[in-house]
C-alpha cells in the first residue's frame, strides 16, 4: 500500500508532511490535488521533508501527499535523442503541445501537474533481434538493436540485476516501448523485458571495469587539444567571470567534439541563454557526418526561473542518461552549464531545511555532492556481451562571482577534476577568444594521451607541445621586466621569445568559433601549425646565436609573418601541404638571411 500523509508546512519548494510512516529516503511522491512531483530528502519520526520539483504556489496545509514506493528515476529507451527535457525528464515540447490543446491562451507557460511520459508511447521502433533463444543472459547483454536516429543505433539491453535463461524473443518487426520484446526465466519466474527500463538517478549504473583514459576527446579547439587536452572519460571545468565566453566554449565542445552522444544540461542559466541553445542546436549540423546535430544530442533545460529543486535534480538526470548510452558502447560528452547555479540550489534547499551552513552559506556536503557527480565520469568496459567500451566525459561550467577562483564551488571542483580551462576576463576584454588563460589552466591527461598523438599524428607532438608551453611561460616572466624597464633592455634571445609568443597567441591560440574554417581544427592541422611556428623559432634562435637581431629576422620573413598568423583560417583542414609549403618558405627566407650575414 502506498504511503499517504498530509501537508503540515510549506516553505517555498520545501514541504513537510506528517503520517508518512513507511516512507523511504529519496522516495518520489505526488503532492496535493495537482499531484506535483516531489522527493523525500529527510525523515524525522512520521514526518517527511519533501523537495517539490514544481511550483508550490497554491498548495495548502492538509492536502494529501502520496508515496510511489520508488526513488526518483528516469525512463531509458529509444526516443531520448533529439528531445528537450526539463530537470526531472519531462519532455518540454510535448508539454507545450498538451497545454496548447487544453489552454491555447497559455501556450507560453508550463502548467503545474502536467503529466506527460518522457518517451512516446505510440511510436513504433523497428527491432532487430540478436540474441539466441535458450542462452544464458544477464544485465547488459544486447538482445537486439533499434535505429534510434540515422547517427545512433540503440542497443536494447537486459536491465542490470536480471540474470537467467532467454525463453522468448520477439521476431524482427515494429514495436512500441511498452511491448514485451523478450522473456527471461529467473529462479522459476518469467521476467518480461521491454525496450525501455527505469533507473534511479542518484545511483550510478554498474559496469565491469574502469579503464585508463588514454584516448583524447578531440574538440577542434587548438588550445584545448594541444596544450590542455581532455581524455575520453575525463573530467573538466570551465570557470570564468561574466562575459568570458563559457557558453560559447561549451557550445563548441558540444558541436565539434568527437563524442558520439552529447547531453547538454542548462542548469539554472538565464532564460535568454537557454533559448539560444534551444534555437541553435536543432539548426546545427554534425561536423563529422553532416546530419542534424540533434540526432545525437539530448537537451535538459532548467532555467533560473524554473523551480530551484528541479535544478538540483537536473545534474543527476543528465548523468544517468549519459551512463545509459555509455553502456551501449558510445563515447558520451556531458556538458553542465553551470554547476555554480546547481550549488546555489543546494544552498537554498539546505537553508529551508535549516541545516548548519558552511563557507559562504553553502551546505557542508557541497564537496561530497560535487565528488558524487564528477566520479560518475570514466571510460569503462560495459556489462554484458558483446564486449563494449564506452565513456562519459563530464565538463562543467563554473560561474564564480567576480571571477574569483578561490570561492567554494571553484575550489572544491578543482579537487575532483583533472582538466581546468580557466577563462580570463582580461583576455576576453582584449578580444582574445577562447579566453583560456594558459598560465592558470592545466591538464593531468597530457602524458596519458601523448601515446595516441604520437601514434596517430606525429611522434614529436609532446616535444613541440612542451616547447610551446615553455615559450609562453617565459614570455610571462619577461613581461614583468618589460613593464619595469622596457623592451630595449632585453637581449635578442629574449626579444625572440616575445616575438614567438606573440605569433603563438595570434596564429595558434586565438580561434574564431564562428569562422567556417577556423571553428574546427583537425589534430593533424593543429600539429602542422604548431610545428611551423616552432620551427621558425628554432631557426631564428640559431640566427640570434650568430649575431642576427629580431628586427632583421622580421624584415627577412616580411609578409610571411602575416601568412603564418592567417594560416589558421586561410588554409583548410584538408590542405596540410599548404602549411608545409609556407613553413618551407619561412625557413628559406631565414636561410637567405643567414647567407647574407655570412
Amino acid at each position: 500500500m502506498p504511503v499517504k500523509g498530509r501537508i503540515v508546512r510549506i516553505s517555498g519548494p520545501l514541504i513537510i508532511a506528517e503520517n508518512m510512516q513507511g516512507a523511504q529516503m529519496f522516495e518520489m511522491v505526488r503532492v496535493g490535488e495537482d499531484r506535483l512531483i516531489g522527493e523525500i530528502t529527510r525523515i524525522r519520526g512520521d514526518k517527511a521533508y519533501i523537495q517539490v520539483y514544481e511550483s508550490t504556489t497554491g498548495l495548502k496545509p492538509g492536502e494529501v501527499v502520496e508515496g510511489t514506493g520508488a526513488p526518483l528515476s528516469v525512463e531509458l529507451g529509444p526516443g531520448l535523442l533529439g528531445t528537450i527535457y526539463d530537470g526531472v525528464q519531462r519532455p518540454l515540447p510535448l508539454i507545450a503541445e498538451t497545454i496548447a490543446k487544453d489552454m491555447p491562451h497559455r501556450r507560453m507557460f508550463i502548467e503545474r501537474g502536467v503529466d506527460v511520459p518522457p518517451l512516446p508511447r505510440d511510436k513504433k521502433w523497428h527491432f532487430n533481434p540478436q540474441a539466441e533463444l535458450g542462452s544464458k543472459v544477464e544485465g547488459g547483454d544486447v538482445l537486439g538493436t533499434v535505429e534510434e536516429t540515422s547517427l545512433i543505433t540503440h542497443k536494447v539491453m537486459v536491465p542490470p540485476g536480471v540474470r537467467g535463461t532467454l525463453t522468448w524473443l520477439a521476431v524482427e518487426g515494429d514495436y512500441t516501448i511498452d511491448d514485451v520484446i523478450a522473456q527471461v526465466r529467473v529462479n522459476g519466474k518469467t521476467v518480461d523485458i521491454r525496450m525501455s527500463q527505469r533507473w534511479p538517478v542518484r545511483i550510478p549504473r554498474p559496469f565491469k571495469a574502469k579503464l585508463d583514459p588514454t584516448e583524447p576527446l578531440i574538440t577542434g579547439t587548438r588550445i584545448i587539444d594541444t596544450l590542455f587536452p581532455m581524455a575520453r572519460g575525463g573530467t573538466g571545468a570551465v570557470p570564468g567571470g561574466f562575459g568570458t565566453g563559457k557558453t560559447v566554449t561549451l557550445h563548441s565542445l558540444a558541436q565539434w567534439s568527437s563524442a558520439r552522444v552529447v547531453v547538454y544540461i542548462g542548469c539554472g542559466e538565464r532564460g535568454n541563454e537557454m533559448t539560444e541553445v534551444l534555437e541553435r542546436f536543432p539548426k546545427y549540423k554534425d561536423p563529422w557526418t553532416g546530419k542534424p546535430l540533434m540526432e545525437r544530442t539530448i537537451l535538459i533545460a532548467n532555467t533560473s526561473n524554473m523551480p530551484v529543486a528541479a535544478r538540483e535534480a537536473s545534474i543527476y538526470v543528465g548523468v544517468t542518461l549519459a551512463e545509459y548510452y555509455r553502456d551501449m558502447g558510445y563515447d558520451v560528452l556531458l556538458v553542465a552549464d553551470s554547476t555554480s547555479r546547481w550549488a546555489e540550489a543546494l544552498r537554498e534547499i539546505a537553508g529551508r531545511l535549516e541545516e548548519m551552513p558552511a563557507e559562504e552559506g553553502y551546505p557542508s556536503y557541497l564537496a561530497s555532492r560535487l565528488a558524487e557527480f564528477y566520479e560518475r565520469a570514466g571510460r569503462v568496459e560495459a556489462l554484458g556481451s558483446p564486449e563494449r567500451m564506452g565513456s562519459v566525459t563530464i565538463v562543467g561550467a563554473v560561474s564564480p562571482p567576480g571571477g574569483d577562483f578561490t570561492e567554494p564551488v571553484t575550489s572544491h571542483t578543482k579537487r575532483f577534476i583533472r582538466v581546468f580551462w580557466a577563462l580570463d576576463t582580461k583576455l576576453a576584454y582584449s578580444r582574445h577568444y577562447p579566453a583560456i588563460n594558459w598560465l592558470l589552466s592545466y591538464s593531468a591527461y597530457t602524458d596519458l594521451v601523448a601515446e595516441w598523438w604520437h601514434k596517430n599524428v606525429d611522434k614529436r607532438w609532446k616535444e613541440y607541445r612542451d616547447e610551446a608551453m615553455e615559450i609562453l611561460l617565459r614570455e610571462d616572466e619577461l613581461q614583468e621586466i618589460v613593464r619595469l624597464v622596457g623592451t630595449e633592455s632585453l637581449d635578442e634571445k629574449d626579444k625572440l621569445v616575445l616575438e614567438t609568443a606573440r605569433l603563438l597567441k595570434d596564429g595558434f591560440l586565438k580561434q574564431n568559433a564562428f569562422d567556417p574554417i577556423d571553428a574546427f581544427t583537425t589534430p593533424e592541422k593543429q600539429f602542422k601549425l604548431l610545428k611551423m611556428i616552432l620551427d621558425f623559432h628554432r631557426k631564428a634562435a640559431q640566427l640570434v646565436e650568430h649575431g642576427a637581431t629580431v628586427a632583421q629576422i622580421r624584415d627577412a620573413i616580411g609578409r610571411l609573418y602575416v601568412e603564418m598568423v592567417k594560416a589558421k583560417f586561410s588554409i583548410k583542414n584538408d590542405e596540410l601541404e599548404k602549411i608545409e609549403e609556407l613553413r618551407n618558405r619561412v625557413l628559406k627566407a631565414l636561410e637567405s638571411l643567414e647567407a647574407r650575414l655570412g
